[in-house]
């Protein structure tokens, strides 16, 4: 990758590292699919007047709105709010790197070079040790939400490569226009009128700043200019970065939140850095091989 691309890809992996205190304290005040479907609103109905409709079919646009939207986020909300802890959520969420480059495999037959598996074994050596010897135990129900939210996460990454070379952030807009209304639904099914009435007649400030960081920073700055370099780079050069999401993750939900961290979190995100500069030499070394060749 490009120096600036490189860059790129870490200011977006820290909005979407600190994008987990928003949700936390969202889903303390409201519920999480009503949450999550606010969310999307507010990022959809302002883009969607300013930016054309992206150059693919339908069925992608629907298809990415659905995995990324209602599937992801609405998962992962729901599990934060049944009890796993932000910063936990920001590792396991991480399994997404694994989903996405095995359906790339599966789908485009992209193959990974060999230092770019062995940095990602090591990165999900650390993503392990940090979910298995986190502090506090978790219910297996959230955290299989958690684990369907990175699959589904993975699911949008292949669904972003199989479009091609489209405006990202058009994509965000346009799918995100698919997610409020199924994630409203539902909602009203689990939670009922009532819960969902109290809950917008009581907005304050917190519910307001969460919704604002999550629907504007989060998700039309850091996911189209992550989109974007899925867009233009092997899947197993760009997702090894959203490892560094969890060491963001659990530093911003302990400074802010009070959520604990452990001496083995820290060792943990130490082996996700190692592998993660394993992948990124090893992607510096395939461009300068190509370069020599050409």
């Amino acid at each position: 990758m490009k120096r600036r691309d490189i860059l790129i890809a870490l200011m977006a992996v820290a909005i979407l590292g600190g994008n987990f205190v928003a949700i936390k304290v969202g889903v303390e005040h409201m519920p999480p699919l009503l949450l999550t479907a606010l969310r999307f609103l507010f990022a959809a109905v302002p883009a969607v007047f300013l930016v054309r409709p992206p150059r693919v079919p339908l069925r992608h646009v629907l298809a990415f709105g659905f995995a990324f939207g209602v599937l992801q986020f609405g998962l992962l909300f729901t599990a934060i709010h049944l009890g796993m802890s932000a910063g936990l959520s920001s590792v396991v969420i991480q399994m997404q790197v694994f989903f996405t480059i095995g359906l790339a495999y599966v789908c485009f037959r992209e193959q990974p070079a060999p230092l770019q598996i062995v940095g990602g074994l090591l990165a999900g050596v650390g993503v392990v040790v940090i979910g298995a010897f986190t502090a506090g135990g978790v219910d297996l129900a959230p955290f299989l939400m958690v684990l369907g939210g990175a699959f589904a996460w993975g699911l949008a990454n292949t669904i972003i490569k199989a479009a091609g070379r489209i405006n990202p952030l058009a994509l965000v807009a346009w799918g995100s226009l698919v997610a409020p209304l199924p994630l409203a639904a539902l909602s009203l099914l689990i939670d009922g009128p009532a819960i969902i009435l109290s809950s917008l007649s009581h907005l304050d400030w917190r519910i307001v700043v969460a919704v604002g960081f999550l629907a504007y920073p989060t998700t039309l700055l850091a996911f189209p200019l992550w989109n974007n370099l899925l867009a233009r780079y092997p899947a197993a050069t760009v997702t090894p970065f959203a490892l560094l999401i969890p060491v963001v993750g659990i530093a911003s939900t302990h400074l802010l939140l009070g959520e604990t961290i452990t001496a083995t979190e820290i060792f943990g995100a130490c082996i996700v850095l190692a592998g993660l500069a394993l992948n990124i030499w090893s992607a510096a070394g395939q461009r300068k091989t190509k370069h020599v060749g050409d």
